[in-house]
């Protein structure tokens, strides 16, 4: 549901209101209207405007439009009056008041605070938070809490929560489809995800309240801060800049971060629920130290720039973003999320390690990655290599685990392309 404007008022006043709509039809265009039913289908039929009716105010409109008001499903109330007759019997003025007052909802008795509620409504940015309440470990109602405090005086705010049947996407749809000036997600990497595969190229702002377990795309950004994350990330999204990013498109779908094949799909696949609760981002270095017993080399064809090749891997990815923690996508030294290109890396096989030594090597070995992520510099290994471009084509033999912006899946093949500044995301200034 989108945020709501609410329209009362006797017959004396309804012409008045429905100037004032059709003055500023791109501002209420954006709302959801409700009004009493035969006030809202004068509005409507006047202005061309949808309108949500409730019942006429004789039936109890006026009591249920205040009941919204204190449930906080209105942003503000319209009720012209005409202070030379007598209120309407049927219009319970002193309770509208009184909710208006306790909610700290605007609410115009006259045209002219009217119309300075309307301009102030075109120069408050309308956004909404797309919320996943199972994201992270903390208290989320309590998390939620917080989020409102710090935006809700800055943001006309409309927070929608995923459900096991409604996806973080759909919600998105929702947003864009109410003119929406910003849209906030709060959650995972998953979240974040979905939520940005339905803004691409839509101009849209995309704010990030990072809650999830890695984070990763906050982390490549540099949105995410170890003191105070919530505060910051408000922070950011209240006083940052808009920076234009890069987005894929793989296998149709869009991707923020990237594709991994083979040992870090393995490893994103083993870091449980369970182990994630237990030990946060360390379980991705648990998981990791089990998937070494058991990933086992691949063919690789790939076609790129309208040259094939044909090698044998152990892991094989495709970065559009990634922090220094994603190390298999760190080839370069650094992933450059802005380039208009996709970083592709690859480590090609060797002897799976099965000792405690050859186990030891290969995490030495990542610790040179990360290393690297971390001083910007090109790691020199032997059985790694690195190029970047636009677009390429995998193909894999036998078909192996793959994981995309953290969801693990299995295919044999994947066709990605990069969608240079796709995506506009609010990043802190400095």
């Amino acid at each position: 549901m989108s945020p709501a404007i609410a329209f009362l008022a006797p017959d004396s006043q309804k012409d008045e209101l429905a100037l004032l709509v059709q003055d500023h039809l791109p501002v209420f265009s954006r709302y959801l209207l409700v009004a009493p039913e035969p006030l809202g289908q004068y509005l409507q039929r006047v202005t061309g405007l949808s309108f949500e009716f409730v019942p006429a105010m004789p039936l109890g409109g006026d009591l249920e439009i205040v009941a919204r008001v204190l449930n906080e499903q209105i942003t503000a109330v319209f009720c012209p009056l005409d202070f030379s007759q007598p209120p309407p019997a049927d219009l319970d003025v002193m309770a509208l008041l009184r909710v208006c007052q306790i909610r700290n909802i605007p609410l115009a008795t006259n045209l002219a605070t009217a119309y300075s509620i309307v301009d102030n409504l075109a120069h408050f940015r309308h956004a909404h938070l797309i919320f996943n309440p199972v994201a992270g470990q903390g208290d989320s109602q309590q998390e939620l809490a917080l989020i409102r405090d710090l935006l809700a005086a800055h943001l006309n705010l409309h927070v929608l929560q995923t459900t096991p049947e409604i996806s973080a996407a759909d919600l998105t749809k929702e947003a864009v489809a109410a003119n929406s000036d910003l849209v906030i997600a709060s959650g995972g990497d998953g979240t974040v995800s979905a939520v940005a595969g339905e803004l691409v190229n839509t101009g849209i702002p995309l704010g990030i309240i990072p809650r999830g377990t890695a984070n990763a795309f906050c982390l490549a950004l540099g949105i995410l801060s170890a003191i105070a994350p919530l505060r910051r990330a408000c922070q950011t999204i209240l006083m940052g800049k808009p920076r234009e990013v890069d987005v894929a498109r793989c296998n149709g779908s869009i991707m923020i971060l990237l594709a991994g094949i083979g040992y870090e799909a393995g490893t994103v696949d083993k870091a449980s629920r369970e182990l994630k609760d237990q030990w946060g981002a360390l379980a991705y270095f648990i998981a990791g130290w089990q998937q070494l017993n058991e990933q086992e080399p691949f063919n690789i064809e790939m076609e790129v720039n309208g040259m094939d090749y044909q090698f044998q891997a152990v892991a094989l990815t495709v970065a559009n973003a990634a922090p220094p923690t994603s190390m298999l996508a760190q080839g370069a030294g650094s992933v450059v999320f802005d380039d208009g290109l996709l970083d592709v890396t690859v480590a090609v096989a060797q002897n799976s390690p099965k000792t405690l030594q050859q186990k030891l090597q290969a995490v030495s070995g990542m610790v040179q990655l990360m290393g690297s992520a971390l001083t910007g510099s090109a790691p020199v290994m032997e059985n790694l290599f690195h190029f970047r471009a636009q677009r390429l084509k995998i193909t894999t033999s036998p078909a192996q685990k793959v994981v995309i912006d953290g969801e693990v899946g299995e295919a044999s093949s994947l066709e990605i392309e990069c969608l240079p500044a796709a995506l506009t995301v609010l990043v802190p200034q400095t």
